[in-house]
This record gives C-alpha cells, sequence and structure tokens, in this order.
C-alpha cells in the first residue's frame, strides 16, 4: 500500500510542477490573505489537468493521496460511502487548511432509488448566545479578532456523521477504512506546493505551538514542497476512531483535549464543553429537489443555502433570458449579456439567502416551505425585476404567504472547504463538500506534540453566524443561539435525466460563498455539452448581491467595459475554487473533472 502511495504523491507533484510551467507562477499575493477580501484560501498557481474515463467507478478528491484512498476501497468492494471516509481522512492530513476532522460537512447520497441528504454541520455550544461575538461594549468584533482561538470553534460533525452513513450505507469494516490514512501519517507524505504555499503565508498558525512544531522549522519558515510530514498523533487518533468509533473523538480522552484547547486558548477562549461533543448528533434531513432543462437536480437542505440559491439563480437567469435573450458563450467564455443576467439572478437569490435561511431546526422557511422560495410564480416575479441594466442592489422577495419577519443579514463567510465525488461499482454516488471554515481553521491543534492521540485542527465555523443579532428591531435568522448550525454555502448536488430518473452528474466545489456559482457553472457546462473538465477550466464568475465578480486574467476587457455600461461595479480578482466532477458519458461509463484551480485528482476503474 505505501508503494502504490508514495508512486502517486510522486507523480503529483511532477504534474503541479509541470502545471505551474503551463499556467506560468504567479507571484504570492501580497498584503492581507484572500480570504479575509471573500475568498477561501490564497490563490496557487494552475495546473492543467488532463479529464479522466472511467468505465466503473472514481473518486474525484481534492488531492491525489485522497482520491488513491477512496479507489482502493472502491477496488475491495467498498461503497461510495466507505470510499468518502477514507478520502476524508486523507484530506484531513494533507489538506489541512481545507478540512479534517475537526470540522464539518454536507454529504448527498444516492442508493439507486432515492437520494438522502446527511447533515454533519458543526454545531454552537450550549452556552454560547448572542453576545459571542461581541465586545465589551457590545460592538461586533473585528472578524480576525474572532476567528483565531477557541472563541469561534464548533462541534465538529464530519465524524459523526460518516459513521452514520456507513452504518446505513458502508460494506467495508470501518477500520479498515482508515488504514491509508494511518500509514500516511506514519511513514510521512511529501507537502504539496499548494499546502507549502498555505503554510508560508499564513499569519496566524505558527502562533499555535503544536503546529508551529508540525509545519515550520525552528526560524519559522514552513516545510519546503517535497519535504516528508509525518504525524503520529494523527495516526494514534485514526487508530482509535477505527477501533473505538467515533465515540474517540466525542467522548474521553480526545473529547477533553479538544475542550482544552478550546477553553484554555492563552488569547481568545471559547465556551465548547465536553457535553456538546457527547451530545452531538447529524441530521438526515430530506434532500432539496428541483427541476431545470431537462434535469432533476437534489441537494441540501438548510441550513446550506446552496441548493436553494442554485435553483434560484438557474431559474431566474433562464425565465430572464427569454426575454433578454443572449448568447451564453461567446469565444469560449460567458458573454457580457449572459454576465449581466446571470448576475442580476445572482443578487436576487442573495437577497432571499440572507432574508430567510438559517437553521431550521431553530427558524421556519417562509411560508412554511422551502419550496416557497422555488414556486414558479415567485421566480417569475422575481426575473421581470431583471432589464437591461444592473438593478444595484436587490431586496429580498416575499414568497405567496411569507412575511418579512427577519432582518437582512450580511454575515462574513470565508469557507475553506474541500470537495469530493464518488461513484460506485454499482452505480451508488455521493457528493460530499466538507469544511473547517478559513483557511487552518481557527488556527487551534489538538494534541499535537505530546505523543498522544490528536495532531488534527479545529474549525472556526461558528464565524458563520451574523455577529449582531438584530438590525432596526428585528431579530436576523442566522443570529448565534446555543446548539444551533450556521448557514452554509456548501453546496453538493446530484443530478438526474428528468424523464428517465437515470444518475447524470455527482459534482460541488471548494471556494466559501463563491460555490454556490462554482457548482451552478458545473450545472451550466453540462447543459452547454462540455466535458466536467472543460466546465472546471471556464473562468469564474460570481455575485453576493453587490458587484459582479470575474476571475482575474480571465475576461478580455471588452468584457469588463461592457458590463460597466449596463451600470455593474465589476471587481476582477483572484477565484480560487474546487469543482470536482463525475458525470454520465452517454457511451458509457463516467468522465470525471477537476478544478486546475487546486490540486484535485481522479482515481479509479
Amino acid at each position: 500500500m505505501l508503494n502504490r502511495i508514495c508512486t502517486a504523491g510522486l507523480a503529483w507533484l511532477r504534474t503541479a510542477f509541470l502545471g505551474a510551467l503551463l499556467f506560468g507562477c504567479a507571484a504570492a499575493p501580497k498584503g492581507p490573505p484572500l480570504a479575509l477580501r471573500g475568498e477561501p484560501e490564497l490563490t496557487t498557481p494552475a495546473s492543467a489537468k488532463p479529464g479522466w474515463h472511467f468505465a466503473h467507478q472514481a473518486v474525484v478528491a481534492a488531492n491525489p493521496l485522497a482520491a488513491d484512498a477512496g479507489a482502493q476501497m472502491l477496488r475491495a468492494g467498498g461503497t461510495a460511502i466507505d470510499a468518502a471516509v477514507a478520502a476524508q481522512m486523507v484530506l484531513g492530513l494533507v489538506e489541512p487548511q481545507s478540512s479534517g476532522i475537526g470540522g464539518g460537512a454536507f454529504l448527498v447520497f444516492w442508493d439507486g432509488h432515492s437520494v438522502e441528504a446527511w447533515d454533519g454541520r458543526e454545531t454552537a455550544p450550549a452556552a454560547a448566545d448572542e453576545r459571542l461575538f461581541l465586545d465589551a461594549a457590545g460592538m461586533p468584533l473585528a472578524f480576525d479578532a474572532a476567528l483565531v482561538g477557541g472563541r469561534a470553534v464548533g462541534v465538529p460533525g464530519v465524524l459523526r456523521m460518516l459513521e452514520s452513513a456507513h452504518r446505513a450505507h458502508g460494506r467495508l469494516p470501518w477500520s479498515r477504512l482508515f488504514e491509508p490514512a494511518i500509514v500516511l501519517a506514519e511513514q510521512g507524505f511529501a507537502i504539496s506546493p499548494r499546502l507549502h504555499l498555505l503554510l508560508e503565508n499564513d499569519r496566524y498558525l505558527r502562533r499555535d505551538p503544536w503546529a508551529r512544531a508540525l509545519f515550520y522549522d525552528a526560524d519559522g519558515r514552513a516545510l519546503a514542497t517535497g519535504a516528508m510530514l509525518r504525524n503520529p498523533e494523527y495516526a494514534a487518533a485514526l487508530r482509535l476512531v477505527a477501533s473505538q468509533g467515533a465515540d474517540a473523538l466525542y467522548r474521553g480522552s480526545i473529547a477533553s483535549a479538544i475542550v482544552k484547547a478550546v477553553r484554555e486558548h492563552p488569547a481568545n477562549p471559547g465556551l465548547l464543553a465536553e457535553a456538546d461533543l457527547a451530545r452531538y448528533a447529524p441530521r438526515r434531513r430530506d434532500s432539496l429537489c428541483f427541476d431545470w432543462a431537462a434535469h432533476r437536480v437534489c441537494g441540501m437542505p438548510p441550513p446550506s443555502s446552496g441548493t436553494l440559491a442554485v435553483a434560484q439563480i438557474l431559474s431566474i437567469t433562464e425565465i430572464a433570458g427569454r426575454r433578454l435573450p443572449s448568447t451564453p458563450l461567446a469565444a469560449g467564455i460567458p458573454s457580457a449579456q449572459w454576465l449581466h443576467l446571470y448576475s442580476e439572478a445572482a443578487a436576487l437569490a442573495f437577497a432571499d439567502r440572507n432574508q430567510y435561511v438559517a437553521d431550521p431546526d431553530f427558524v421556519a422557511p417562509p411560508a412554511g416551505a422551502w419550496s416557497s422560495l422555488l414556486a414558479p410564480a415567485y421566480l417569475a416575479r422575481r426575473a421581470a425585476l431583471i432589464g437591461e441594466r444592473a438593478m444595484g442592489r436587490a431586496l429580498p422577495g416575499v414568497p405567496e404567504g411569507a412575511t418579512l419577519a427577519f432582518a437582512d443579514d450580511r454575515s462574513t463567510e470565508h469557507a475553506s472547504t474541500s470537495h469530493l465525488s464518488v461513484i460506485d461499482a454499482a452505480g451508488h454516488a455521493l457528493a460530499m463538500t466538507t469544511s473547517i471554515e478559513q483557511q487552518f481553521g481557527a488556527r487551534v491543534m489538538v494534541n499535537r506534540g505530546l505523543g498522544l492521540p490528536g495532531g488534527f485542527l479545529l474549525n472556526n465555523e461558528l464565524t458563520d453566524f451574523s455577529f449582531v443579532a438584530a438590525q432596526d428591531g428585528r431579530a436576523l435568522a442566522n443570529r448565534v443561539q446555543g446548539g444551533k448550525r450556521p448557514r452554509s454555502s456548501m453546496t453538493p448536488l446530484l443530478v438526474f435525466d428528468r424523464t428517465s430518473g437515470e444518475l447524470q452528474l455527482a459534482t460541488g466545489s471548494a471556494g466559501g460563498p463563491a460555490i454556490i456559482h462554482h457548482a451552478a457553472k458545473a450545472l451550466l457546462g453540462m447543459a452547454w455539452g462540455l466535458t466536467p473538465q472543460q466546465a472546471a477550466d471556464l473562468p469564474n464568475f460570481a455575485s453576493y448581491n453587490g458587484p459582479t465578480l470575474l476571475e482575474a486574467g480571465r475576461f478580455p476587457q471588452a468584457t469588463v467595459d461592457a458590463l460597466a455600461a449596463r451600470g455593474h461595479t465589476v471587481d476582477v480578482h483572484e477565484m480560487t475554487s474546487g469543482v470536482h466532477t463525475l458525470m454520465r458519458n452517454p457511451e458509457g461509463g463516467w468522465d470525471a473533472g477537476a478544478d486546475p484551480r487546486r490540486e484535485g485528482w481522479a482515481s479509479g476503474d
């Protein structure tokens, strides 16, 4: 096994370096990390991906070692769930900036008959309340002051969720799924170019003594690309979980270590208690599905805002396009007229998102059902607001039977995420988006250097809540409450043929609030007749009900000028997506695509 893992790692390094030469090596960004400007992680040089085709089964993940671990489970007769567990455990080791057992995830799964939505989102400690992110004077904390340390750490959910999903749909023994990650943690893996750059440019991680000892040399410099990194504490934690189940993290010595790291943080302690960990339970929710073109698209309901927003954006763009027709692609990139329609639709969708979406265990949907936001008559009214010129800031709509009970929420969201898509030999599929919030989460590492189980980072997901509880006398739906799950943009999606019901696509992305747009782009690529790789290679674009965002270096000035002429404020900057897609090939098998902006890869048979 180790030989296969090392061979995959060396091949990946060669590919990454070749890709840097092919695409050009951009200088490391100067000034504040992009995460503080709305992007989840620093940008690293793009690397060309070949696109793949598999006859039977495959995994697409954010790191070749993780994809290989998942593929090993499939080859051993495992299910898509088995592969996802193995891949996630490796991702937490080799891509610690983005996800891990100290974070959470959303997973949608197709068992051949129905779609299940598994909610492994983090929760606020029971002791948390609306004052969590306020200073002594009652003013909101600066984002930097809130995220680093224990204050923003929520109860991790990914491990409990995966355990529950495995009990329902796994085939291989639970302990078998941890073997690839344990081998890599004990024997070592080569630090990737992306991990090196993020370590070098992160201004907070060195403050944690355990993280500093693991990732940096005596002078505080990040370990070099290609250096072998061992994490025996992580291996010890995984061995306990492999033998004892998720209880090994949520109770006992690891739980005590998590709480100690949070509550005894020297600069910014938090409220997490062992009772919070012990009571955590994933939610198995009804999937949220919508019809679009010839497709049936299914994903997560709230507390994810992703499926709702994608549904609204695509539907409104389609409706408005009947009055204001446009050519989607011009010279291989989205046209200015089409981008105008899309950006306006996105503004309307994000206005609704910020008004209504929050943890459904605490906040009721408008008019009693989330589907009210997708009713054809409502979407038609929203689309009618789009004209030839930009509308400016959109206001939330009011579905039939709803009221504007909450204030407009403008919560900051800087999610650091990872996405994996899996198809197994039985044709069962999953899309899972997994996160620890900002890059390297709260910059709090558990038990590194003590020879005890640990060696993983904790999330700062509670910063996805609104820092204030009310505006203009009205409460915010996404305010902090004990036991509540913060709103998320994570958007794992499965797509089916509306007529036959046949599975067509599994997709999702990393990228903070732009995840919604990256996932929408993957669906649009399918509708435009592109392969998954061609769709991932397309330039990125977005709007959060503000400026129209375009990926730097990917659009001609004429596009920017045409949008500005329509009244758009255009913001051109780096947009680090992480789209990973598997799509049915009409002639048989599955086509795979991985985002060139990150280090994703596909593996399978």
